[in-house]
């Protein structure tokens, strides 16, 4: 079933043209992934889906009642709320509810003793319903689905008590995108969901998309959570908006055979084109009455033609390539038993590892479990407390971070560059610039005013120009399209020297790494291959390290646990057995008290059926959470 469709959405802003006869139509189930180039017309599309903004014209039909939930990419969620309370006022509908049904209780208890039968039956009709309702909309586990959804998103349990206020800006993102997963809209608008979410969130994000009952249209650069979460995708190029059933990797296959026609086609049409020209050229300068008439004949053919689009041109990317100037020393860095703390928590301990020249290493770890804070401690940048970073011969690092704090917002594009690079001329200055797509007055540019891809763009070319042969890099896909991820990937595949990059994006890890570190509160773990290889090895290399250094202590260890763990099933399998017992106790006392509820005569006995509408709800209750330790202990 359709629950939104557009015909032929058009939108200008005075004179550029943004979106042109869009259409397409989304069903009830569909998972769509919306991408294009930055500033190919995404967001301004949600705008106006989202009514934000109004169409220029077409026509935008929207299933009556249809609830639209819309995630931007920049928020700025402002409350002096603790994070659970900002939840709850998700459910304030069911909080009411909850309130009306005490309320009623104590009014059919008044009217019982008043023997006001008319409002008594009102209010019991009244009651009954809202139960109903209360029960349907879960009621009695909403506090049990936000902290579900938040720990999901990366909140920790002391997290749920801090005050939305002193969050940080990515906080607040994965704060806005919960409350809107809680809401449970009908179609969902998601404006790069994943941009400030670990791996493991996105993970949990992917998992909780693909079995969400109702309709989501997503922008998103990351080319990994597309594939796993999308069944169609939405390509938007050149105003025109173009369909494809498949995720993203099906996308990139169908994309390049259209691409690779549509050269062939624009080639041949081309030359058709010139041959045309030539001929009508020729027949001009014979100048007889016969071949001029011939001329405009050929002429008005060649006006009629349907000219067949240029296919994108590569021209159109920003070109990237990294170059040491020098080459560095086999070593080029060793990390020995490296602590950190901060006023007294121990954030980072006992941290080994080494890099070799050559290697392209990505480091991984849930937020805040230190992975910047290294790179400031082997930058120097801050000390570290113990152990020692020690740098190898001939090293010489540059370091891109996704805070582009090395950037002045006061200065102009050209002079960011200029001023650390005097020695080039006007024309080489703005030939770097060009091949990062800054052209015309785009140079002239405060940098402040740029949006967060061409601040990136900016910031790659600085690290371009360093000529290191140690790159650090902090998040660099961030806030780039999908075509620029594929340069900026393509340049450090070719790259000669040695890469460090923290990274969330999965398919650049896949494609660039080929040693990934995994940052735990354990420590460090080394897996000697990329992103995939980590996935598949973990638990593998995990046992094969336990067995490696066993002990017949650890062998009489191991035995005993087994023993334990023997008792242990044993003891939940009769947990479980008592629970079912238990439960089916409870479900024959509630279809006891329906039965009895059912009773016309019962409408004499207005307590009673307080009392044993009570006396259901805290079965219910009850039955619910054994239910829920039920499902805990099978989960198992």
């Amino acid at each position: 079933m359709i629950v939104l469709s557009c015909t032929n959405i058009s939108k200008a802003y005075v004179v550029e043209t943004i979106l042109e006869n869009i259409s397409f139509s989304v069903e009830e189930k569909d998972k769509i992934g919306l991408i294009g180039l930055n500033g190919s017309g995404k967001s301004t599309l949600f705008n106006i889906l989202a009514g934000e903004i109004e169409r220029d014209s077409g026509e935008i039909y929207i299933q009556k009642d249809l609830k639209i939930g819309y995630l931007k990419q920049h928020v700025d969620l402002d409350s002096e709320e603790t994070v659970f309370n900002e939840c709850l006022k998700v459910f304030e509908p069911l909080i009411e509810m909850e309130k009306r049904l005490r309320v009623l209780e104590e009014s059919i208890s008044m009217l019982s003793e008043k023997g006001d039968s008319k409002e008594l039956e009102k209010s019991m009709k009244e009651y009954s319903r809202l139960l109903e309702e209360f029960d349907e909309k879960n009621g009695y586990g909403y506090e049990s689905e936000i902290r579900g959804v938040l720990k999901g998103l990366g909140f920790s349990n002391e997290d749920m008590d801090k005050k939305v206020s002193v969050l940080s800006g990515g906080q607040k993102a994965r704060l806005s995108l919960g409350k809107l997963l809680l809401e449970k809209p009908d179609l969902l608008l998601l404006d790069e969901p994943t941009n400030h979410l670990d791996i493991d969130a996105i993970g949990w994000l992917e998992a909780f998309l693909k079995d969400y009952r109702g309709a989501l249209i997503v922008i998103s650069h990351d080319r990994y959570f597309l594939d796993n979460v999308v069944n169609k995708i939405f390509h938007l190029e050149n105003k025109n908006l173009k369909v494809y059933n498949t995720n993203f990797t099906g996308y990139m296959k169908q994309r390049k055979k259209e691409l690779e026609i549509l050269k062939k086609q624009y080639e041949n049409q081309q030359k058709e084109i010139k041959r045309q020209e030539e001929i009508i050229r020729r027949f001009s300068n014979y100048g007889g009455r016969r071949y001029i008439k011939q001329a405009q004949s050929r002429q008005k053919l060649l006006d009629k033609m349907k000219k067949v689009k240029e296919p994108p041109n590569e021209n159109n990317k920003f070109k990237l390539t990294f170059e040491p100037k020098i080459k560095s020393g086999r070593q080029v860095l060793s990390v020995e038993n490296l602590g950190k703390s901060f006023n007294g928590f121990k954030l980072l301990e006992d941290i080994s590892f080494n890099i070799y020249r050559g290697e392209k290493v990505g480091l991984i770890g849930p937020n805040g479990i230190g992975k910047t804070t290294l790179f400031k401690m082997i930058l120097k940048e801050i000390p570290h407390d113990e152990g020692n970073i020690v740098l190898g011969h001939g090293v010489n690092m540059a370091y891109f971070d996704q805070e582009q704090r090395d950037l002045n917002l006061d200065k102009t594009v050209i002079d960011e560059i200029w001023d650390e690079h005097p020695t080039f001329d006007h024309f080489t200055i703005r030939s770097l610039l060009g091949r990062f797509l800054f052209i015309g007055d785009d140079i002239f540019k405060e940098v402040g005013e740029l949006s967060g891809g061409e601040r990136n763009r900016l910031s790659l070319l600085k690290l371009m120009l360093s000529n290191a042969n140690f790159l650090l890099m902090d998040e660099p896909t961030n806030h780039l399209d999908i075509d620029s991820k594929e340069v900026l990937e393509e340049a450090l595949i070719d790259y000669k020297g040695t890469l460090l990059v923290i990274s969330h994006d999965r398919y650049f890890l896949n494609r660039v790494t080929n040693k990934i570190l995994e940052l735990t509160k354990e420590g460090i773990k080394e897996y000697l291959g990329n992103f995939d290889y980590y996935l598949e090895k973990k638990n593998e290399v995990e046992i094969e390290e336990e067995e490696e250094y066993k002990t017949k202590t650890q062998i009489k260890l191991e035995r005993k646990k087994e023993k334990e763990l023997i008792k242990k099933e044993k003891e939940r399998k009769k947990k479980i057995q008592d629970l079912e017992k238990s439960i089916e106790k409870y479900e024959e006392k509630i279809n006891k008290l329906d039965k009895e509820l059912c009773n016309p005569k019962l409408y004499d006995e207005p307590d009673k059926i307080v009392e044993l509408t009570r006396e259901r709800e805290e079965i219910k209750l009850k039955l619910d959470q054994l239910y829920e330790e039920w499902i805990k202990l099978t989960d198992n």
